[in-house]
């Protein structure tokens, strides 16, 4: 497995008819770090969820790890790519923030001792280690969003997709968050988000999406910094 994003023509609309991506091509290499921008409704999150089978195609192709996308490889691909939501909410329903983090790994059919040393990997390597029992909705928008990403670290996926990370973290958390980021050095990454700082310090390469098109890719530092793109497309430099 070779830790890939390949996406070819892929275009999507929801049921009411609301087009959301339109020819959709991204590939992003082993271990790479690219970051996604664009402005609101451009289709950014409708893309992510599209990695991991949430949302599907019927038109061009996605592939994973060198899988084609499809019912028979949906399973394997979802251990592959750990999807992060912006909401942590939407990631935390357990009591204890243990029972959340080990609930892929059960799910996986793991045996206990196996799962105990999962969650404890998880929380360790999410900077979290003595949270175990703490109770996940009493913990700051900061702290759930460190647990959101224990609960898929948990399943040791080469990929992690996340989808607005430092969203309402203040700026100490923001800042932890980039260097925990920058710490996982051997998985694959795809970050949608606003924040063109934390684009520009953690990756290397920046892919611009609006009205569902890419309309620019390349380094990080001359995408982020070219002001003429970033206003026409409504962004700011970092």
């Amino acid at each position: 497995m070779h830790h890939t994003i390949d996406v070819e023509g892929v275009s999507f609309r929801y049921p009411d008819g609301t087009p959301a991506l339109n020819d959709v091509t991204l590939y992003v290499a082993p271990d790479e770090k690219v970051a996604l921008v664009g402005p609101n409704g451009g289709g950014k999150s409708t893309l992510l969820l599209h990695l991991n089978g949430i949302l599907r195609s019927a038109t061009g192709r996605i592939s994973v790890g060198g899988l084609p996308l499809n019912d028979a490889n949906l399973g394997q691909i979802r251990t592959w790519v750990g999807l992060v939501f912006q909401n942590p909410d939407d990631q935390l329903f357990s009591p204890r923030v243990h029972q959340d983090v080990a609930f892929g790994p059960l799910h996986m059919g793991l045996p206990e001792d196996e799962v105990k040393a999962r969650v404890k990997e998880a929380l360790d390597a999410a900077g979290i280690a003595n949270y175990a029992d703490r109770i996940s909705h009493h913990l700051s928008v900061g702290e759930k969003k460190r647990v959101a990403l224990a609960t898929v670290l948990s399943m040791d996926p080469k990929i992690l997709v996340l989808d607005e990370p430092s969203a309402g973290l203040d700026p100490r958390g923001r800042r932890a968050l980039i260097r925990l980021l920058e710490s996982f050095q051997q998985r694959t990454m795809l970050i949608s988000t606003h924040d063109m700082r934390l684009a520009y310090e953690l990756c290397s390469r920046t892919v611009v999406l609006e009205g569902g098109r890419v309309v620019a890719s390349g380094p990080s530092e001359a995408i982020l910094t070219d002001r003429a793109l970033m206003e026409r497309h409504g962004l700011e430099t970092p």
